[in-house]
């Protein structure tokens, strides 16, 4: 499941998970992050719930910026959710300014 990423190189991702839902999370080692997640040691809303792929990934300059960026993320709709990961900039943009 998870992608191949150099330890330290800093993340935001989203995964689906087996129910439907999305999960936002970010970290500096995401084949350790990931393997959390797989195994159900990560958090509870994976244990109960375990990803079945990597939907998005975004590379970060810092742990500093993926937090406030996985924080913004985590506030959105799904919609929108949904149009970052098809890569929809032009959805996107509608989403903000509509606040769906």
């Amino acid at each position: 499941m998870a992608p191949s990423l150099a330890r330290g190189i800093v993340i935001v991702y989203i995964l689906r998970l087996q129910s439907g839902r999305l999960y936002v999370g970010c970290s500096a080692d995401a084949e350790t992050r990931f393997r959390e997640h797989s195994t159900g040691r990560a958090c509870l809303m994976t244990k109960v719930d375990p990803p079945t792929s990597v939907a998005y990934i975004e590379i970060q300059p810092d742990y500093s910026s993926a937090r406030r960026r996985e924080t913004q993320i985590k506030k959105w709709s799904r919609a929108k959710k949904e149009a970052l990961i098809a890569g929809d900039v032009l959805r996107l943009k509608t989403l903000s300014r509509s606040h769906d």
